[in-house]
Formats: C-alpha cells, sequence, structure tokens
C-alpha cells in the first residue's frame, strides 16, 4: 500500500510508558499496579497502539528481576528493595501486551545513574564496586561514556534483558552524554587523558558512543535476531549554521551538544529503526516540526522513521490555516505524506488513554480506524513464513471456527509469529491491502 494511503496496511503506532519520577507506581501495590497497567494497554489496544515502549531501566537499575542491578526505586520507593510479594514488571508487560497483539519495545536509558547524585544507591549497586567509572554532572550521576569498562557493562545488561525475556525490540531515547549545563563541562578529562590519542574532544566522545552502539547492535543481533534495536533521539540532529546538511533550525543539537551523530548509526545498519522526538509545534520559531518532519524524512539512510508526537503539544496548539481545530489533523496528513516515514509514537501513553484534548477519540475515528500491521523490517529478514497447512473452517455453537497448522519453518527467523484473518462478502473483491478487513 503506499504510504499516502488514508488508512495504510501497516504502520507502526507506539505509545510511550515511562517510570522515571512516577510517583504513582511507588504507591501502588502489585494488584494495583497490575490493574493500571491492563487498563492502560485495553485502552491502548482500542487506540490502535500496536507497540508499546516500557521503561524497564531509567536510572541504572531495574523493573525486572536482575542480578547486575538492583530494583528501583520508581518500583518499590526505595531502590534495591524488591516488590511484594514479588513480581516481574517486565515479564508481566510482555506477557499482556503479546496477549493483545501489541509488541513491547524494553527502554533503557544508557548512562544515567542518579536523578539526584545524593541519593544513597542500594547496596547491590556497581557503584560500590566501581566508583571509579562514575562522574558527577550536576546534581546527577553517569557512567563515563569514555571507559571500556562501563560500554562493557551496559553491553552485559542489554544481554541479559535480551536473552530472559521475549522483548520484541531494546529500545533508547535521548540521554547518551548528558544535555549540557550552562558553563559547566563535562568532567571527563581522567578518561580522554587515558584513551582520547589526541583526538578532538568532541570526535573522541562521539566515538565513545558510536562504539557502544555499535556494540550493542552486536549483541543483540548475536542473541536473537529477530530484536531490533531502536533509538528515540532528541528532534535535531545539527542545524544549518552549524553544518550545511542540517535543519533550519535553532536549538539543542545531537550531534554537538549529546555527541549522538544518530545519522551514521542508521546508515551503518547498527540501529533498526529511528523514533526522532519531534515534540514542538507547527510554526515553532527554534524548531518548526514541519520543517523538522520534513529534514528527518529525507534523511532517513535506509532505515525505518517514524515521528515522535507530542500528545500534549499538539492540543495545546491550533491549526495555524484553522484556528478552530488543533493541530493533530495536520500533523498527521505531514507524517503520512512521506514514503520515508513508516508510522509513530505517542509521548506519552497516559495522555492519549486519558484523551487530552480528545486526542484519543481522533485516533479511534480517525486516524487509527482500522487496526495497522507493523511494518515489515526486511533488511533484517526478507523472506516470509511459508503458507498455512491444513485449513479448516468449522460452524460450531460459538460461531464460525478456523482451524490451521502453522508453516512448516527450518529456522527460528523463518517462523510464523503472528496470523492476521481477513473477512470479505461473497460477491466482495478481495483486496488484502484493504486494512478495514
Amino acid at each position: 500500500v503506499s504510504q499516502g494511503a488514508e488508512h495504510p496496511k501497516r504502520e507502526f503506532r507506539g505509545a510511550w510508558i515511562h517510570t522515571v519520577g512516577q510517583s504513582r507506581y511507588m504507591e501502588m501495590n502489585r494488584d494495583a499496579m497490575q490493574d493500571y497497567f491492563d487498563q492502560m494497554l485495553d485502552s491502548l489496544q482500542h487506540i490502535g497502539i500496536n507497540a508499546v515502549i516500557f521503561q524497564v531501566r531509567p536510572t541504572a537499575d531495574a523493573f525486572y528481576r536482575s542480578e547486575l542491578e538492583p530494583w528501583s526505586k520508581y518500583l518499590t520507593g526505595k531502590q534495591g528493595v524488591a516488590p511484594e510479594p514479588l513480581w516481574d514488571p517486565l515479564q508481566y508487560m510482555i506477557e499482556q501486551c503479546h496477549a493483545r497483539n501489541m509488541e513491547l519495545h524494553a527502554w533503557l536509558n544508557p548512562y544515567r545513574v542518579g536523578t539526584n547524585a545524593d541519593e544513597p544507591l542500594a547496596a547491590s549497586h556497581i557503584y560500590h564496586k566501581h566508583p571509579e567509572w562514575f562522574v558527577r554532572y550536576g546534581r546527577q550521576l553517569y557512567f563515563d561514556p569514555g571507559l571500556p569498562e562501563c560500554r562493557r557493562f551496559i553491553g552485559r545488561v542489554v544481554d541479559d534483558i535480551v536473552s530472559r525475556y521475549d522483548v520484541d525490540a531494546i529500545h533508547m531515547d535521548d540521554y547518551f552524554y548528558p544535555y549540557p549545563i550552562a558553563g559547566s563541562e563535562f568532567p571527563d578529562e581522567n578518561s580522554y587523558a587515558r584513551y582520547g590519542n589526541g583526538m578532538d574532544r568532541g570526535d573522541w566522545r562521539r566515538e565513545n558512543v558510536n562504539a557502544l552502539i555499535k556494540e550493542l547492535h552486536k549483541i543483540i543481533k548475536s542473541r536473537k535476531p529477530w530484536v531490533r534495536f531502536g533509538i528515540s533521539p532528541f528532534g535535531i540532529y545539527r542545524n544549518q549554521k552549524t553544518d550545511p546538511l542540517g535543519s533550519n533550525t535553532n536549538g539543542l543539537q545531537n550531534y554537538d551538544d549529546l555527541y549522538a551523530d544518530v545519522l551514521l548509526w542508521a546508515r551503518e545498519g547498527w540501529i533498526d529503526y529511528n523514533i526522532p522526538q519531534i515534540y514542538w509545534e507547527i510554526g515553532h520559531k527554534a524548531a518548526d516540526y514541519e520543517t523538522l518532519v520534513d529534514w528527518w524524512a529525507k534523511h532517513s539512510e535506509n532505515r525505518p522513521l517514524f515521528i515522535g508526537q507530542a500528545v500534549m503539544n499538539t492540543i495545546q496548539h491550533a491549526d495555524p490555516k484553522n484556528p478552530s481545530i488543533n493541530q493533530l489533523p495536520r500533523k498527521m496528513a505531514l507524517q503520512r505524506s512521506y514514503q520515508t516515514i513508516g508510522g509513530s509514537c505517542q509521548w506519552y501513553a497516559a495522555a492519549v488513554v486519558e484523551n487530552a484534548g480528545k486526542y484519543r477519540d481522533a485516533l479511534v475515528q480517525e486516524y487509527h480506524k482500522y487496526p495497522a500491521l507493523i511494518p515489515v523490517f526486511d533488511f533484517m529478514d526478507d523472506k516470509a513464513p511459508g503458507k498455512v497447512r491444513k485449513m479448516k473452517k468449522v460452524w460450531t455453537e460459538d460461531g464460525y471456527i478456523l482451524f490451521w497448522t502453522a508453516p512448516k519453518a527450518e529456522t527460528e527467523m523463518d517462523k510464523a509469529i503472528q496470523y492476521v484473518v481477513y473477512r470479505f462478502g461473497s460477491k466482495e473483491k478481495v483486496n488484502l491491502d484493504d486494512p478495514s478487513h
């Protein structure tokens, strides 16, 4: 189906569920939290969301059972304290998402250790074993990205999740080197002196992040080649005034300020999808939404590109050509007009579910009116599963039931994971590109 279609058959429709700073979780016991997630996932499924990006490692801690890192304080209120009764939120979310035909992408923050460096870390935290791996910047604590040991440790964490959990993807957001604090330099002079080899410090920092991304991609693929690795970078790569190839914007830059060379990662095939956070409105002075969507669409570097949408920003601003409505219709039309854009992701899930500015209604009635399948990542696997076997249809007391046997598969990559059933009237022309069926 052409991407310009009003109702694409395949479209990435994600939503972020964040855990960092979520005090509401700390007050919930297991049953209350599971109820909360169940209701949210039911709602997201109804809204047509087909991928949930769930934050499982907000500050070098865990929303899952880990031998490497302590339980998150955002789960139990105190880092290192296990939930009581014991349960595993990541495992729970994987099962619940898969039961609703949604993917689960495990979202990790690579370097951030504490949002407040003065808060005590759990006794089991790797910090106590290797304080020399960490630096303090502003009020926060970070792994020093310049140390190979830090990259190795983060690699172990990713490998642990991918090997033990049935995740569909590993996801990282915009926190690479930290957002700059005015008048304060990130304190990595020791690692730079040791490993800088006379490189420009900016180039060296970018090289450190490149090395991490490349290594994580390798770890994920060698463990489970079907698991994707996706990034959701800050919305500006570079401004034109810094680099003629950049966008006509004036804001913080991934490349220069966060040392994240996102285009290189896409070009080298180290990431499997990219969701830039284009959280501004159409008409924003420094970072116009339309300018940025257009720029990323032209710089997808042959990797799947989805747009990170800010729900609250979208409903708080009027359409420049029609002041009586918000910007959602224009943003959706824009996103679907580019061949290289394969969907979007909503920041944040709860805002959609709570129907802020009737955003949820608009998705249900209009933009996500019919279900969409996840896009095909054909650079990872371009061979479709075989046909189903022994197809039988049976009328029963409970209605019409279809039976079939899974297609034969030589390897894990060839297995059928999901089935789609289409339904047409007897005189109707069969069109498998029409998602209304």
